[in-house]
């Protein structure tokens, strides 16, 4: 249903500042907004309670705790419910689903990037890019310089400098990250978990898939810093809108019921005849919700909001006696005067607010402070709330839950028709003839008892019976017992549990959560494939609720970062919230102190689900089977989150090991090559050698040759000249020889010659003495051994 249009009248924004800064027109803007979502419509419901009944439905369609009225009002007659014993406790189906959807989307985890978009983080970037491409460019030369003179002339601190455009593209997305940018995303990650942000998560997430919008709000104050608050969209109050992201609305807020202690707690100015005055007056109207507030006298309805207007911010130039201008901040209403210079300019403001509901009491009207403001544009503000409806149209909003409620109702209903018919089947029975057991004789002079055959039947299932009478008659009853059927009960269960499954089908076409995403079991014979990709087709479905939720948290994430710098400007805890940060990274300390004058781009990193990861491994298990990539390279593409740079990434690795590949194949080409003509030439060089050393062998061989005639020639001559010398030698020995046994001879003659003279001569005087003494005759042979001339005969 189209959201029915009552008249409204919002004070205008054309007025002066000062005006909107009043008290009363804070209470025309509150009463405004009170009388669009409080005031009677054609339908006699106001547009909050409409709006708060609704969300309150689709919840308790979500948890199996609808009302069972219309179920009773459609099985009762006339309203009678006499003859009705049924369990009228609704059938929980739609929790599941809820529960499958919240649960798979809330586990997806995430991480919050931060890219520095001001001129000076720009400037560093540019830098350190074209100090990059720089190096690429004199990559050669640089590495002349360092090999032969040790001296590094790299611009960049980059070791393994990217081989191309693309490379390097890629690496300034993966790699290159500022020191700022990691302060500040550990800045918003320490925020985000001090406010059990993953808590919140989860509660809009199932707001978004129940209520079909979710909404966040963030604040800040000098006391707590930032604080990160679900908003239940029941309390929601917001301008109309057709956007799916409320970027256009100019007020949104929340309605708290809170206790009158509270309230003084949050507004001490307050009197006793203020607090009087808001009691008596805060059930006016009807705006409670369920009668809650209405019987509750310590509680009051305070609807807290924001408006966005726009505020002139006006300076008069003024000259100075030194011929300088000099700037005077003025009000709006400034007039035009010769003597200096008006210069003013529009920027959006927003202002909160506090009122009762049902009364006239404003207790809040003053200009925010410290508002988000991007640094990129400054005029423009964000509202402290980030809401988000994927589903909406014409300001209608469609949820899960609200497209499936009447097939629930109608499984509800199949349920009590099914307890009905079972209510009603009745089991099947048991026939007794008695006059056809009559008839039958046991042959032992007793008849059938009744008690005994019904005993042998459900024992043994056997029965005795006679086809003839004692008359010799037709037995009619020649079988005592038969069955009896029930009748058609069991048709009537299997028609409902085929409506009912009819039903629980329609659900799951509705919402697009097939069997292999709900939890029932997969046919026996589904490829794992074939399941894999029926589980894709659910998380295709409910994409635009993931989308919706990452974008809160986008919004959420922005939101701290601009508050960060007021953290930093103006809170009291700076310190605290610094060291925190250092406790984290301490070289980001130094960073931190200059944060707030820096402008960030948040967006976050989605970290790819099972099938994602599934395909994303396909391809580096396809690409390592190849021998397209090395494993290192398998480890660092399965470390990035981002799916997308994954496989560009994996792309260029393959490019650059084919590249790679076919560079070795070439230097092994050209090596073997090499190696081919070194061989070659070494060949050649060894049979000239080998020759060489041939000619010089048989060089070697012929000098041997004629060295050794010219030996033999030399030991022939000098043999010769020893036989010369020696027979020589010998002749002259001879002839010495000759020579001394000549003279030996002579002399030895001589001698004898001598000893004969003198023997005869001895002789001839004994001889003359025998003849003169007339002696005996002497015989004068030699009695011992002859020896002549020394010579031993």
């Amino acid at each position: 249903m189209a959201e029915s249009v009552i008249n409204i009248n919002f004070p205008s924004q054309v007025i002066s500042d000062l005006e909107k800064m009043s008290y009363d027109y804070g209470l025309k803007v509150a009463k405004a907004i009170q009388h669009e979502w409080y005031g009677k419509t054609n339908n006699s419901e106001n547009r909050y309670n409409h709006s708060s009944s609704k969300i309150h439905n689709l919840r308790l369609y979500a948890r199996g705790e609808q009302s069972v009225q219309k179920y009773k009002d459609e099985l009762s007659i006339n309203g009678d419910l006499s003859y009705l014993n049924l369990d009228w406790t609704p059938v929980p189906i739609i929790s599941k689903f809820v529960d499958i959807v919240v649960n798979g989307i809330a586990e997806r985890l995430y991480d919050v990037k931060a890219y520095s978009q001001d001129p000076f983080g720009v400037v560093k970037r540019t830098e350190y890019m074209q100090a990059i491409q720089d190096d690429m460019s004199m990559a050669e030369f640089d590495k002349f310089v360092k090999d032969n003179f040790f001296i590094n002339t790299k611009e960049s601190k980059t070791e393994a400098l990217p081989a191309s455009e693309e490379e390097l593209s890629l690496h300034m997305q993966l790699d290159y990250k500022q020191a700022i940018e990691i302060a500040e995303e550990q800045a918003i990650n320490m925020l985000l978990r001090g406010n059990q942000y993953d808590l919140i998560k989860r509660r809009f997430y199932q707001d978004l898939v129940v209520c079909g919008i979710g909404a966040v709000k963030t604040s800040f104050n000098t006391s707590e810093g930032v604080v990160i608050d679900y908003v239940d969209p029941a309390n929601l109050v917001y301008s109309h809108t057709d956007s799916p992201f409320f970027d256009d609305i100019y007020y949104v807020g929340e309605v708290k019921t809170i206790p009158v202690n509270e309230l003084v707690k949050q507004f001490p100015f307050l009197t006793q005849e203020d607090l009087e005055d808001i009691v008596s007056k805060r059930g006016d109207n009807n705006h409670g919700r369920n009668g809650v507030v209405e019987n509750d006298k310590n509680q009051v309805e305070v609807l807290y909001f924001n408006y966005k207007t726009y505020m002139n911010e006006v300076y008069k130039i003024k000259k100075t006696g030194t011929g300088g201008d000099k700037a005077i901040a003025k009000d709006d209403k400034l007039p035009e005067n010769d003597r200096y210079e008006k210069v003013a300019r529009n920027l959006e403001c927003l202002y909160e607010g506090a009122y009762v509901l049902g009364s006239n009491k404003l207790l809040k009207w003053e200009k925010a402070s410290n508002m988000m403001r991007p640094k990129s544009d400054y005029t423009k503000v964000k509202m402290n709330y980030a809401i988000v409806a994927p589903r909406m149209y014409e300001g209608r909003i469609d949820s899960l839950v609200n497209r499936i409620t009447g097939f629930a109702d109608m499984i509800q209903l199949t349920h009590l028709k099914i307890q009905q018919v079972l209510a009603r089947m009745t089991p099947d029975g048991i026939f007794l003839d008695v006059d056809g057991l009559a008839e039958v004789d046991l042959g032992n002079g007793t008849n059938y008892n009744p008690q005994e055959a019904l005993n042998m039947f459900f024992q043994t299932g056997s029965i005795v019976g006679r086809s003839f009478t004692s008359e010799g008659d037709q037995n009619p009853g020649k079988i005592p017992i038969q069955e009896i059927q029930s009748g058609g009960g069991g048709g009537k269960m299997q028609s409902l549990i085929q409506t009912y499954n009819y039903y629980l089908q329609m659900i799951r076409d509705v919402t697009g959560l097939n069997e292999a995403s709900d939890g029932s079991t997969p046919a026996e014979r589904s490829l794992v494939g074939v399941q894999k990709m029926a589980a894709a087709n659910s998380n295709t479905a409910t994409r635009h609720i993931l989308n919706s939720g990452m974008f809160l948290t986008a919004e959420v994430a922005e939101q701290l970062s601009l508050r960060i710098s007021d953290i930093i400007e103006y809170s009291p805890t700076k310190n605290a919230f610094i060291e925190s940060i250092g406790a984290h990274n301490v070289a980001t300390l130094q960073e931190m102190s200059n944060l707030h004058l820096y402008d960030f781009g948040i967006f976050l990193e989605l970290e790819p689900d099972e099938e994602e990861k599934a395909m994303l491994e396909n391809n580096i298990g396809g690409a390592l089977s190849q021998g397209s990539i090395e494993l290192e390279d398998a480890i660092d593409l399965r470390a990035i989150k981002n799916v997308k740079l994954a496989n560009q990434l994996l792309k260029l690795r393959r490019k650059k090991k084919g590249q790679e590949d076919q560079q070795k194949q070439l230097e092994q080409t050209a090596a073997q090559g090499k190696a081919q003509a070194e061989a070659s030439a070494a060949a050649s060089e060894a049979e000239i050698k080998k020759n060489e050393s041939s000619l010089k062998t048989q060089k070697q061989l012929e000098q041997l040759k004629i060295d050794g005639k010219a030996q033999i020639l030399q030991q022939e001559s000098a043999i010769k000249e020893k036989l010369v010398q020696l027979e020589f030698q010998y002749a002259m020995q001879l002839k010495q020889l000759e020579a001394k046994t000549k003279t030996e001879t002579q002399l030895l003659a001589e001698n004898r010659k001598d000893s004969r003279t003198k023997m005869q001569a001895t002789q001839q005087s004994e001889m003359i003495d025998q003849k003169e003494n007339s002696k005996p005759a002497k015989n004068f042979e030699s009695s011992g051994d002859n020896t002549l001339g020394g010579f031993s005969l």
